[in-house]
């Protein structure tokens, strides 16, 4: 008797290939439903329908369609088991030696922007997955494809003759896998709808997950690490976050090239783009160039402007679309990476020469669709937060001193504390007229940073302010602001010695700002 090969399939790339070797070279059977039945009737292949193989029709709108003792009996049968062959030949149930399923676009429907409860619910494959478990666990004896990218390795092994035991317990680690994947992406879709929301319950919301399951595809190898002699590779997935990137141009994204990609991302989604155009650069995940402007091309060059030693060889990104005005501030600077929501014909023109320059697009609604938890490793598990990404509550802050903020010194400090939060600490910032001056950051010490940035700043820091992303444990960073001439300070508050820190603002008659949150970044 012929083997059988059930094939049902969401995903059809190379299905007539694959299934017109098997038949015409291996001399296979075909057995399908739905869809693939249809696909492979279209082809001119000749395949039975589950319907007809088991004698009953598809039921409730195809939920069920495969779900049959006929189907898992032909599956999971032992040839070395006399009892099985004894069921088999009783309800004259034949053995199925193949089985390619892959599942219902669930990921894909769920990223869809306004897709109902019931329209994710009805795209959760069952039949499927009952199948994939049931040949995977039968490996010994059958075999069991779960994407198109296996279809070609496996043709090649038969046609070397019989299957191996250890393909095809390579072929059951992949379908496990697949159905692991695809349930992990339903509980945590599901979660997402049905846990407490923060706003509605934060003290449900607050309470952690008692077991975290990860389950994310390898997008793709790294050349290395942090460093030559470190292996690496980069997991994600494709519908939100880095995975929605569209790379345009340069060469493949490093480990250090993701990080850094990310750290700019994240602070220049600090300004929303309808407010006006902003442009970060980012070395070493630190901001060393943040601006604001009245179009990209303005903002950028600001940006580039704040500190332009540091912007050799780094990172930016933009909150507005890349256009060629833009493109041309960037001529004569070497640079890793940028990325943008968009980036227009005439920028890939003018940016083709640069051919070492990775050039990203990341639509917005790409980063408002990624996971909000932050996951972090140390020796022999994770540490789990939520990304520090809400917006500060200006209704909170406090003016602490004899003198309030002029309203060009209250604009100046907004924008300082919205950066601020971006450098590691302890994080000092110099900023005036939507610009860094200069930027301190991951120092043993909070005067340490204070004095690199005031140092970077130079004469510009006359005037301008500064913000600081953690309390002042004493008042020598304010004393030497105020000798750099700076007017104005943005702080959390909530040191024991805060009142030494006023008092010292008060006698230089600086302005200072209690904000009421720290953004520590370790």
């Amino acid at each position: 008797m012929a083997p059988i090969a059930l094939l049902s399939v969401s995903n059809k790339d190379g299905l007539e290939v694959l299934a017109r070797a098997l038949v015409e070279r291996h001399g296979f059977q075909l057995l399908s439903s739905g869809g693939t039945a249809q696909a492979l009737a279209a082809a001119g292949l000749p395949v039975t329908k589950v319907a007809d193989h088991t004698g009953a029709p598809e039921l409730l709108g195809g939920r069920v369609k495969t779900l049959h003792p006929r189907i898992h009996g032909g599956i999971l049968a032992r040839p070395d088991q006399a009892s099985d062959q004894a069921d088999l030949a009783a309800h004259g149930i034949p053995a199925i030696a193949l089985v390619v399923v892959n599942l219902y676009p669930f990921e894909a429907t769920i990223a869809r922007p306004g897709v109902s409860w019931d329209e994710a619910i009805e795209t959760i494959d069952i039949g499927g997955p009952a199948m994939v478990r049931a040949a995977a666990k039968n490996h010994r004896h059958g075999s069991i494809l779960t994407s198109p990218d296996q279809y070609a390795g496996f043709l090649e092994a038969l046609d070397q003759g019989p299957i191996s035991l250890e393909y095809r317990q390579q072929l059951a680690l992949g379908a496990f896998r697949h159905t692991a994947a695809y349930d992990t992406a339903i509980s945590h879709w599901l979660a997402a709808q049905l846990e407490p929301k923060p706003e509605n319950n934060p003290e449900a919301a607050a309470s952690p997950a008692a077991t975290l399951r990860l389950e994310l595809p390898l997008r793709q190898g790294l050349r290395y690490g942090e460093n030559p002699h470190q292996q690496a590779a980069w997991y994600g997935a494709s519908a939100t976050g880095w995975g929605a990137a569209r790379q345009l141009q340069g060469k493949e994204l490093s480990y250090n090239n993701l990080l850094d990609l990310d750290a700019a991302q994240a602070t220049v989604l600090r300004f929303p783009p309808e407010e006006g155009a902003a442009a970060v650069v980012v070395k070493h995940t630190n901001p060393c160039g943040v601006a604001t402007g009245a179009s990209a091309a303005e903002a950028l060059e600001r940006a580039i402007a704040a500190d332009p030693v540091s912007a050799f060889g780094g990172i930016i990104a933009l909150n507005q679309p890349l256009d060629g005005a833009a493109s041309a501030r960037l001529e004569g600077l070497f640079l890793e990476c940028l990325v943008a929501p968009a980036i227009s014909a005439e920028a890939r023109q003018l940016l083709a020469g640069k051919t070492n320059l990775r050039l990203l697009e990341l639509p917005a609604e790409a980063c408002r669709g990624a996971d909000p938890q932050q996951l972090r490793s140390v020796l022999g598990g994770l540490l789990a937060q939520q990304r520090d990404s809400e917006p500060d509550q200006e209704a909170d802050w406090q003016v602490v001193t004899e003198r309030a903020p002029t309203a060009e010194e209250l604009a100046d400090l907004r924008f300082a504390w919205r950066v601020v939060r971006h450098g590691h600490s302890n994080a000092i910032l110099v900023a005036r007229h939507g610009q860094t001056l200069g930027v301190g950051a991951g120092q043993m010490n909070r005067v340490g940073s204070a004095a690199i940035a005031l140092g970077a700043a130079g004469e510009r820091a006359r005037g301008a302010v500064l913000a600081s992303d953690g309390f002042f444990p004493f008042e020598d960073t304010v004393q030497l602001a105020a000798k750099h001439g700076i007017s104005a300070v943005i702080q959390p508050g909530g040191s024991k010695r805060d009142a030494d820190s006023i008092a010292a603002c008060n006698a230089h008659g600086l302005a200072m700002v209690c904000t009421g949150r720290r953004h520590f970044l370790h």
